[in-house]
């Protein structure tokens, strides 16, 4: 199997490192950056055209600028099956580009690089579609109308997470640990509790853990003195808002 990537920007590439050594080869193309080279040199794929893309792949990743999905359209009408990730652009509107064409309409986060990713998923798809995604992540079937609210929660959230183990780490560097440490610390510790949420409620796992006038309940208060919650709430509604201008 071949895919292709019209556009290698940051997701493009996470996608494409995750794949890498699952398909018989990966084409990529560019606006002129120089990224699909730089991404064919470090995974062994080839950068084409457009068109040869279109032709070759066995399904095609659309990762350009939304604004820029018709000047790209007219050069993939040979694709066998188009997969788009350009954040707001609905289901209907790809269909218009890509008349008679499978389409598939994902909203992937970075997590695919390490093949621990979130894609949420509306449209058509063959299985080997649908494997091969697998392959980078949990995959969640929503409803079209369903793509900004999931893409401000799993798609923008990534960064606030990685915001949150900054801080903290930051605050035990503070203290004397170790800067290298205290990163170490805080990203095992976040995968773990990951783990945990998958079997417990949220409230569950921070009661758990904050023992009655212990330090974690400490340092609880102290978040919501500082509106911490609403922070992040606000976080949300902001990206929200930014992709329905």
């Amino acid at each position: 199997m071949i895919a292709g990537f019209i556009g290698s920007g940051s997701m493009a590439a996470a996608m494409a490192r995750g794949w890498n050594g699952q398909f018989e080869g990966m084409l990529f193309s560019d606006s002129g950056s120089g990224r699909a080279k730089a991404l064919a040199e470090e995974l062994g794929g080839q950068v084409a055209s457009n068109r040869e893309i279109a032709e070759r792949a066995d399904f095609v990743v659309v990762a350009v600028k939304p604004a820029a999905l018709d000047a790209v359209s007219p050069d993939l009408g040979a694709a066998k099956r188009i997969v788009s990730i350009l954040a707001a652009v609905p289901l209907k509107r790809l269909k218009e580009a890509f008349p008679g064409t499978e389409v598939l309409r994902v909203m992937p986060n970075v997590g695919v690089e390490v093949r621990r990713g979130v894609l949420c998923v509306a449209g058509e798809a063959s299985e080997q579609v649908r494997g091969a995604l697998a392959v980078l992540g949990h995959v969640v079937e929503i409803r079209d109308e369903d793509f900004d609210a999931a893409t401000a929660v799993m798609g923008c959230a990534p960064a606030y997470l990685a915001l949150a183990v900054e801080a903290i780490a930051r605050a035990g560097a503070a203290d004397g640990l170790d800067p290298d440490l205290a990163r170490e610390l805080i990203v095992e510790t976040a995968a773990g509790t990951a783990e945990l949420l998958r079997i417990h409620r949220p409230a569950d796992v921070q009661k758990a853990v904050a023992s009655p006038g212990g330090s974690t309940e400490a340092g609880l208060e102290a978040l919501d003195r500082e509106g911490a919650s609403e922070a992040f709430e606000a976080a949300v509604r902001a990206s929200l808002e930014r992709m329905r201008r």
